[in-house]
């Protein structure tokens, strides 16, 4: 797995136009009207939950974890995106969360111009990180199992990390980050919870987000604001989700 932007390479970052579809912007001041709308969610079931990496589903489709500080609002995030309220488990408590949770998702989008095609992947649920009260054996085990997990897991497309938009930015945060970017784990950061908060402390504490890892990063990850409760960013993590679907098959 490949650094977010490595020298040389030309970073695409898909964004969502007024009609719908996906641009794509290719190099300076020139965009191009990709041909693929954004994708559909047609089924969404939970598959399996497994102590360790080994455990895991047979790594034969692209597949997406989710992963954040306890208390970030990960589940409520991965229910809106699929549009069901009870596929993750959301609770008052953190560190519910405990094995990597597998979910099968199929969604729909377009290959080429018109023709709408199925794609299988994987939704990762992590055990978030932090505070969570747990004993510090239980919290050894679950850093264990997940740097196995994202560092041997072969088929992860992208690690999407979850940050409380309400909050400047946290040393714990920017740790986990810096050592997916040492493990060279592909990574979008995701902002969550921006409904609780307006938009202008939204806006500062990502601008010094993105100020604070620019001090240990060449190239910064995407970025992605969302609030669970008005949906907003659900189209955005869609597309940049079928652009991936596309990139793992090779299209």
């Amino acid at each position: 797995m490949n650094d977010p932007a490595p020298p040389g390479h030309v970073h695409i970052a898909p964004y969502e136009s007024k009609d719908n579809r996906v641009c794509r912007k290719v190099k300076r001041n020139e965009f191009i009207m990709s041909i693929f709308t954004i994708m559909q969610i047609k089924k969404a079931s939970y598959l399996i939950s497994s102590p360790d990496y080994e455990k895991c589903p047979p790594p034969n489709r692209p597949e997406y974890a989710f992963i954040g500080r306890s208390n970030v609002g990960k589940s409520s995030l991965i229910n809106m995106l699929c549009q069901s309220d009870k596929l993750a488990k959301t609770s008052g408590s953190p560190g519910k969360t405990q094995m990597i949770n597998h979910f099968e998702i199929e969604s729909t989008g377009e290959r080429t111009e018109g023709v709408s095609e199925l794609f299988r992947w994987y939704l990762v649920d992590l055990p978030g990180y932090g505070f969570a009260k747990v004993s510090q054996t239980s919290r050894r085990r679950w850093e264990q199992m997940i740097e196995q997990y994202l560092r041997k897991r072969e088929n992860i497309s992208m690690v999407f990390v979850l940050i409380d938009s309400r909050h400047s930015p946290q040393k714990i945060d920017l740790a986990f980050l810096d050592k997916l970017r040492t493990w060279e784990v592909p990574v979008t950061v995701v902002f969550t919870k921006t409904d609780k908060v307006n938009q202008r402390t939204v806006s500062e504490n990502v601008k010094q987000f993105g100020e604070a890892l620019k001090k240990t990063w060449q190239f910064l990850p995407q970025f992605i604001v969302t609030s669970a409760v008005k949906k907003h960013g659900r189209q955005k993590l869609l597309s940049v989700l079928h652009e991936l679907n596309l990139q793992w098959e090779g299209a």
